[in-house]
């Protein structure tokens, strides 16, 4: 590899160790944003399991299960993005290049 190419490989992997600073911020507010979520469904699901029975089959119990549903998938797609690590993946791949 030239020193040319060398030097445009550097300069793009400094722009993404700029960007992947910037999802690890994003990420740590998904992790803030997760913790939240996880806290209203607790206190939904409270909610839902202090239900007598007889509510849990009505309309009130079956809206707080459902949204106790939402909420756990709405936590887990912040799990896609919390878990994101295909970047440092590639600028791995880019000092590989370089040595090669």
């Amino acid at each position: 590899m030239n020193n040319d190419r060398r030097k445009q490989i550097n300069a793009v992997h400094t722009r993404m160790e700029a960007l992947n600073e910037q999802i690890d911020l994003i990420k740590a507010q998904a992790e803030e944003i997760k913790g939240d979520l996880e806290s209203i469904r607790d206190e939904e699901q409270e909610y839902y399991d202090n239900m007598p029975e007889s509510l849990q089959g009505g309309d009130k119990g079956q809206a707080a299960e459902q949204a106790v549903q939402y909420l756990d998938e709405a936590m887990e797609a912040l799990d896609g993005l919390i878990d994101l690590d295909t970047l440092e993946s590639a600028m791995e791949a880019l000092d590989n290049s370089t040595n090669a």
